[in-house]
């Protein structure tokens, strides 16, 4: 993507973000950042040559005040962002600029270009490491995957976003590394209240931000997956740290592509997305791996439009997942947070050769009895819990008390609720599912389990409580 820096064109028709402009053969490659407008204020990527002698270009700013007849340069190469420890606790934008209102970078960082190939096989590690959270739920469940990609799958307003911050917060205390946030055609507001937040509890010099906003060109929004990928790869393969790679939404990548794809003229595929989809989402999946120097490990949010877990967009993402989060608008409708479906989740990893006997046999304990209980749900509404069977209604009680065991209060809501956050080791999460499951709670009330830690926490306040 090496260009000659300097050469000119000249536009010769603009389109909302579409810009074509005539250049002297040879074209400038694909690929290759052009920059016009007064200034130079205006990027433009290379993503077409529909003739000998034109680009069709996606400006990654607006366009606005640029006219037909304007010049354009070729910059010599392709987008990149600075990188190097002097981005951490900073807010950037997909070109690397600071939004925090702090102090410009210096100008001698080194730069990446944010196309940047997969690594090859040969450096690639593959180890099955647990990535531990401190969610109850997750870890106990859908365990994560050191170096994978775990997809927090869910509709609007079901915790997707709080469940990503709560995992920022979780990681800093125990996770040598840096955590790195890409959001991708979010609102503004969560860029700064997740700034503000991050910096109040201490754990910002430990993160960079990338942010291309919801109301940013569609190409700005396209490419800020990839500049933060170029971050994340710096970090592991310059400094050889392990990077967290919060990414939120992944869903809002790929309604940017199929924006650049209907920009550019290219046919719709199913429901409307874009014919490469496929393909623009491995581009950029399969960057977020474990090499030999470092391991990138990625938590995604996934929008799922109108909870249809068919969508293109949402079936493409799940293939590149090792580990599935769905969260449940039911469960979020009855008060149960983190709203996450323990059956419907699911992670590769929740394997005995890999999280030990013990766990496995727990977490299909505790998934059956809630399988159970599902089923019986039209029985209870039709008939009552009295015309179940002894057995049946020892299924129901325990399924009950885990339902609200796996609850937890989340420390970055805590101004909301009122409630301390609770982090709980996994080791802690199987015992408590062992002592439900064997009934060691059968005359608590279920309240007594509703939003608490530990099970120690449950039987402390009933002690207190006893005269």
């Amino acid at each position: 993507m090496n260009g000659e820096s300097g050469r000119r064109g000249v536009i010769t028709a603009i389109r909302g973000s579409v810009i074509d402009a005539r250049f002297p053969p040879p074209l400038p490659p694909l690929g290759t950042l052009l920059v016009t407008g007064a200034g130079d204020s205006i990027a433009v990527e290379v993503s077409g040559h529909p003739s000998a002698d034109t680009i069709r270009g996606i400006a990654l700013a607006p366009t606005q005040g640029l006219a037909r007849g304007a010049t354009i340069r070729d910059s010599g190469g392709g987008l990149s962002v600075p990188v190097g420890d002097a981005l951490r606790g900073r807010m950037l934008d997909v070109f690397g600029n600071t939004i925090d209102d702090g102090p410009p970078l210096p100008a001698t960082l080194p730069r990446r270009a944010i196309h940047q190939p997969p690594p090859p096989l040969a450096r690639r590690r593959v180890a099955n490491d647990v990535f531990l959270t401190g969610i109850k739920v997750i870890d106990l469940l859908c365990p994560l995957e050191r170096g994978g990609k775990a997809g927090l799958f869910g509709g609007a307003g079901v915790g997707k976003t709080v469940v990503i911050t709560e995992l920022i917060h979780n990681m800093v205390g125990q996770y040598r590394g840096i955590s790195l946030f890409c959001g991708i055609g979010e609102r503004c507001r969560e860029a700064e209240e997740l700034q503000r937040e991050m910096q109040q509890a201490g754990v910002l010099d430990h993160a960079v931000l990338l942010f291309g906003q919801m109301d940013e060109p569609p190409g700005a929004r396209f490419r800020i997956g990839h500049a933060a990928l170029a971050v994340a790869e710096h970090f592991r393969d310059s400094a050889g740290q392990d990077v967290l790679l919060l990414i939120d939404n992944i869903f809002r990548y790929i309604q940017a592509g199929a924006e650049v794809s209907g920009l550019m003229g290219q046919i719709p595929s199913r429901v409307g997305y874009q014919p490469t989809l496929a393909t623009e989402l491995a581009e950029l999946e399969e960057r977020i791996c474990s090499t030999d120097r470092g391991a990138i490990t990625s938590v995604q949010a996934v929008y799922v439009p109108a909870d249809d877990f068919t969508d293109p967009a949402a079936s493409a993402t799940f293939s590149h997942l090792s580990a599935t989060v769905v969260l449940s608008r039911k469960r979020a409708a009855q008060g149960l947070y983190p709203a996450v479906d323990p059956l419907a989740s699911d992670s590769k990893m929740l394997s005995a050769a890999i999280v030990g006997e013990r766990h496995e046999r727990i977490a299909r304990a505790v998934r059956r009895t809630l399988a159970e209980y599902e089923e019986l749900k039209d029985i209870i509404a039709m008939l009552g819990l009295e015309e179940l069977s002894a057995a049946d209604r020892a299924t129901v009680s325990r399924a009950r008390r885990l339902e609200r065991y796996l609850t937890q209060p989340f420390f970055t809501t805590g101004q909301f609720t009122g409630q301390t956050g609770r982090s709980v080791a996994l080791a802690q999460v199987l015992d408590d599912c062992e002592a439900i499951l064997a009934d060691a709670c059968a005359d608590w009330p279920e309240s007594a389990l509703f939003m608490i830690g530990a099970l120690d926490e449950a039987r402390a306040a009933r002690q207190a409580a006893q005269p």
